[in-house]
């Protein structure tokens, strides 16, 4: 027997012995009988382990206790469950006939080569009896040794003390690449603790030199802990500091120092504007008219760009004075409003404005969003090519970015931004994405680029959205989701509902994780869709309390269930349950991010 060997087999001996293999078990599910020394412990969630034999070769099996059922035989009759009724209990049979069942799901199998443990499977249902133990760290580090350096953690085995381990491999080849993109889901209610997962998941991500990481933000949450805007309450984890510890380069572009850079743009923006309802030509065809007519169409340029003005220069006045002069002249006039009631309506409400008024209140917030001449400002495709720039191999120690789009209407004061405006502008963002990533697969070039996109319920609902604008972002987005995995760029969802998502987007994803509240309605029915015939997981999940039920802050619980290559214990498909780090400092901790990173 090999020194590995007798290590793992100490490990096993001195670790706590629950209970032994009973029956029925198959090799899908094993019914355990629980020892009487282990009855008052907390079993459910419990990540236990039992070795046995299999092809001539020592086998080590793993899962997670999703139940325990009490039996008692004798209280079954009629005749003494009456009895109980009468006296509350029946000696001696009350108690001390009862007998404790589990049932243990297993989610991975190694076996023992000699010198390395390799994946197996469950081949065979090992005899009643089999001692079933407690897994401890020192075990699950003995067993995935030769992974320690994949290794991440996000918190620990459910209501249990072990961490458990995860891996999230990047998208390319070689050391510590999937060979693929993938596409992660993150679900749960307000509060479940989803946008700190996914904030552990960047940094998990964040340690590949090589790999890009692009985040849309609409409501400024991961930007604020990108600049180190830490809030005290809640779980403060400043990003800004690890990422700078892995040497990793971010790029923070605001809404104010994005520069918009297409002419569609610029007409549906002004579209959505109150330039034109002030001058009393409301939503509706005559707007759109006179919108194309200043900006252009598809198949058209507009008055302005015949003119020699440029987006960069619209926040001019000159530009604006131009504009105005368009809209003065009759010829133009009668394009948008056939008759002249409506054309006189206009030109009265036209004279009698005020230029200042219009150009400081209406043009200006607008125009500011082309204008290059900003602090730091980068248009869309330069922001685009920075994050999926792959510099020649020979270029040593190049970091790839971490580029961070905070689109929230904090940081758009004095401009003109609302929903529609910013779904725009996102599509515009899904758009560029898309068509780079394109003509970087047609160069044979491999993105490894993460795509984290919060709000995505807002974003790509199930259901057709009314408004038009937002609904092209949809459209967009699931075209994304289809089409580019295969060119190394995964998307990351974050979304606080899992039955209104659109169906398509659900269906692409391949590693899931579920906080608390999708356990009743709609909800609960689709995450039963996805976890499949697991009734016992269900259960499991369906017993997450809410984190904001706690006394306090500190002992609040953030419980997930994931599915998906996510860990090297889930290599069988089955659910795992983690409890998420409480604090900032655990979570650095177990990552070793307090020493420097990587």
């Amino acid at each position: 027997m090999s020194d590995e060997r007798t290590n793992i087999e100490q490990l096993i001996s001195s670790a706590e012995r629950i209970g032994t293999i009973g029956s029925p078990s198959s090799t899908s599910e094993l019914s355990l009988d629980i020892l009487g020394t282990a009855v008052g412990k907390k079993l459910v969630g419990e990540l236990a382990l039992f070795r046995f034999s299999q092809d001539g070769k020592p086998h080590y099996a793993l899962g997670q206790i999703t139940e325990v059922q009490l039996k008692n035989i004798w209280l079954e009759d009629p005749t003494m469950r009456s009895l109980a009724r009468q006296r509350g209990q029946v000696n001696p049979v009350s108690g001390q006939q009862d007998t404790h069942l589990g049932d243990m799901t297993i989610s991975a199998v190694f076996s023992d080569d000699g010198n390395r443990f390799e994946p197996s499977i469950l081949g065979t249902v090992p005899a009643t009896g089999t001692s079933i133990h407690l897994a401890t760290d020192q075990i699950l580090d003995k067993l995935l040794e030769r992974y320690q350096e994949e290794i991440f953690y996000l918190g620990h085995v459910y209501g249990s003390t072990p961490k458990l381990p995860l891996w999230f491999k990047h998208f390319g080849t070689g050391p510590h690449g999937a060979g693929e993109a993938y596409h992660i889901g993150i679900f749960g209610k307000t509060g479940s603790g989803k946008s700190v997962l996914a904030k552990m998941i960047l940094l998990a991500y964040a340690r590949y030199s090589d790999m890009a990481i692009f985040v849309i933000d609409p409501q400024g949450e991961f930007s604020k802990d990108v600049r180190g805007e830490v809030r005290a309450e809640g779980f403060p984890l400043n990003l800004s500091n690890v990422l700078s510890n892995l040497n990793k380069d971010t790029v923070i572009t605001s809404v104010r120092s994005l520069i918009l850079d297409r002419w569609d743009l610029f007409s549906e923006i002004l579209y959505e504007s109150p330039f034109f309802e002030r001058l009393s030509i409301p939503k509706g065809e005559n707007r759109r008219i006179a919108c194309d007519i200043l900006a252009g169409t598809e198949n058209s340029k507009g008055k302005l760009q015949t003119a020699g003005i440029t987006l960069e220069n619209l926040y001019q006045r000159a530009s604006f004075e131009k504009a105005w002069q368009i809209l003065g002249e009759e010829n133009i006039q009668k394009q948008f409003y056939r008759s002249e009631q409506s054309r006189e309506r206009f030109r009265i409400v036209y004279t009698e404005s005020n230029k200042n008024e219009f150009y400081s209140s209406f043009w200006l917030p607008i125009a500011e969003l082309f204008k290059k001449d900003r602090p730091n400002a980068l248009s869309v495709d330069a922001l685009i090519k920075k994050t999926f720039e792959i510099p020649n191999s020979n270029l040593f120690g190049f970091r790839r970015p971490v580029v961070i789009i905070d689109l929230s209407k904090e940081m758009a004061t004095g401009l003109f931004w609302n929903d529609t405006i910013q779904a725009l502008v996102i599509k515009r963002l899904l758009d560029g994405l898309t068509y780079s990533a394109e003509n970087a697969y047609r160069e044979n070039r491999f993105l490894n680029t993460l795509v984290i996109l919060d709000e995505a319920h807002r974003l790509a609902p199930r259901e057709k959205i009314e408004n038009e604008k937002q609904e092209s972002v949809r459209v967009s987005l699931l075209d994304a989701v289809r089409t580019t995995r295969k060119y190394g760029l995964g998307w990351m969802f974050i979304s606080q509902t899992l039955s209104s998502l659109h169906r398509e987007i659900i269906s692409q994803l391949r590693i899931f994780f579920f906080g608390f509240g999708l356990a009743l309605g709609s909800e609960f029915m689709s995450l039963k869709e996805i976890v499949g015939g697991e009734p016992n997981a269900l259960k499991l999940y369906q017993s997450f309390r809410d984190p904001h039920s706690a006394f306090d802050i500190a002992s609040r619980q953030y419980a997930f269930m994931t599915i998906g290559p996510v860990s090297p214990l889930s290599f069988a498909g089955t659910p795992l349950f983690l409890t998420v780090y409480n604090t900032p400092e655990e979570f650095l901790r177990a990552n070793q991010f307090l020493r420097g990173g990587n």
